[in-house]
């Protein structure tokens, strides 16, 4: 068995209908992806996954909120003046790059951190040219990543799409207080689009203009950063590229438990430790294997404005190296308390903790887990794409595959269509993602189906017809075995869940 290439894993996701580049017709534009039937499908259930560890499980409240903020708000967060990236332009023919970008295109060095001096060195000393027209290159500047827009007709109100979904859950503060009863630590959740306008983006839906976010802002006592489960998660092992490595180019791993990391002080807080190893499990559920997996401790320079520590959870991609799927960062109380002074607002919680005679106000920290969902998406598929012997599939976690079950006649008789017509209608029937075909020979069905990850083929032939039971093919051994039909949604529910091995669902064919 062995993995693919990337550049054929892009080929399958366009033609079988998982991503593709939007506006084709048109020449498309850089930056932007559309999601086809498949790649709609996939992202609804990593969102899904995404909600269950962080709304269901670690109990987040949920809100959904607007795209489009007014100036003043991303006045008050900081964006305004601090969202920016460092640009350079080619004095021949104008072509705009992002400048960390193009020193690690041409080097393999990253200078994210460092100052535009020490940035312009690395350009000369490395001979950089623009890599259009081979033009000299100009001065290095910042640029304003945000998409601006106006509200009402008249453009009487600057404002921006976002480029987060954290802020509304600040602005939304108080009364988020309130429905969590002023109770801390309280997490709340929010996944939709978010926008930068990258300078150059080139490296396909690893870099766009719009994207998906799944997000968690966790309030809590800056005088207890503790986590009531934290020992559940105490014993994971985290694998830390730390900042101090990286600034003396040390790429070395430090592998540590959660709970030792916090005793060394390698990470702040026993919360934002429980946050590492959460956001590990959720990755791991995905589907990623842990070998290619990794925690890089930002360096200083390159952190947030609103940010003390920030950890970035990376996925090694064969075609674009290390890829940041997620960022676990402590926003300390930087977000509340410019809201507070912005808005003339009091953002403080009063609460009493049990056994306390008296209670107390606090402005509240936060720790965020910012996942991208399209970045993992990719990461998904390229993983999980595998090519042995004479065919190839992509080996899906059974529940995130976007099609389940694919039903097939055996061969193209009315008796046998018309009773697999019937099967896949019953499937959909209990909810399960199914897809009917009978076009070309089963070998080809079977293969189209592993193509784009479908766990499991049930087959109707003859014997259907005589005694009501139907076949059942796995994707991954290629393994048969028989069951009744009135059995077969229970069976494949309990398959997909992984509460049934599948050498003991059925008999052996």
């Amino acid at each position: 068995m062995s993995k693919n290439s990337p550049e054929k894993v892009m080929e399958v996701a366009k033609r079988r209908g998982f991503i593709w580049p939007s506006f084709e017709p048109y020449g498309g534009v850089a930056g932007f992806y559309d999601f086809g039937p498949l790649g709609a499908l996939l992202k609804e259930k990593i969102i899904q996954k995404w909600r269950h560890y962080y709304v269901v499980k670690e109990g987040c409240l949920e809100i959904d909120s607007p795209t489009v903020f007014p100036e003043e708000v991303l006045e008050a967060s900081g964006h305004v003046n601090h969202f920016t990236d460092v640009m350079i332009e080619c004095k021949s023919c104008t072509a705009a790059y992002e400048v960390t970008d193009l020193v690690k295109e041409f080097t393999g060095k990253d200078i994210e951190g460092q100052s535009r001096e020490e940035m312009k060195k690395v350009i000369e000393n490395s001979k950089i040219r623009c890599p259009e027209c081979g033009g000299n290159l100009g001065k290095i500047y910042d640029f304003n990543t945000m998409f601006p827009t106006e509200i009402g007709p008249k453009g009487v109100r600057q404002a921006y799409l976002r480029p987060e979904t954290a802020q509304s859950i600040f602005v939304d503060f108080n009364r988020l207080q309130r429905i969590a009863r002023r109770k801390l630590p309280f997490g709340v959740a929010q996944t939709g689009k978010g926008y930068r306008n990258e300078i150059s983006p080139r490296k396909g839906i690893i870099r766009l203009r719009e994207f998906t976010m799944a997000e968690a802002e966790i309030f809590f006592d800056p005088e207890d950063p503790s986590h009531p489960d934290f020992d559940q998660v105490k014993e994971e092992n985290i694998k830390l590229w730390l900042a101090e490595d990286q600034e003396n180019e040390v790429e070395k791993l430090t592998e540590v438990k959660a709970g030792e990391a916090v005793e060394r002080g390698l990470v702040v807080n026993e919360l934002l430790a429980y946050h590492l190893a959460l956001a590990k499990k959720f990755v791991l559920d995905l589907g990623i294997k842990e070998e290619k997996m990794r925690f890089r401790e930002q360096v200083s320079g390159e952190r947030a404005h609103y940010s003390e520590e920030t950890w970035d959870l990376e996925v090694y991609s064969q075609k674009y190296d290390w890829v940041e799927v997620a960022g676990i960062a402590y926003r300390t109380d930087y977000d509340l308390s410019r809201h507070s002074e912005y808005s003339d607002s009091d953002m403080t919680v009063f609460y009493q903790e049990k056994g306390e005679e008296e209670g107390k106000r606090v402005l509240p920290h936060v720790v965020e887990p910012s996942f991208g969902v399209d970045r993992p998406l990719y990461c998904v598929l390229e993983q999980s794409f595998v090519e042995e012997d004479d065919r190839s599939y992509l080996q899906l976690n059974k529940e995130l595959s976007p099609i389940e079950v694919s039903v097939f006649p055996l061969i193209s008789d009315d008796d046998l269509t018309e009773r697999a017509v019937e099967v896949h209608e019953e499937l959909k029937g209990e909810g399960i993602f199914a897809e009917y075909d009978d076009s070309g020979s089963i070998g080809r069905r079977y293969a189209r189906a592993d193509e784009v990850g479908t766990p499991y083929c049930v087959t109707i032939d003859h014997q259907t017809l005589e005694d009501s039971t139907v076949t059942i093919r796995d994707r991954d051994s290629t393994e048969q075995i028989r069951v009744k039909i009135n059995e077969l949604s229970e069976i494949i529910d309990r398959l997909l869940d992984g509460k049934l091995e599948f050498e003991s669902a059925g008999e052996p064919v």
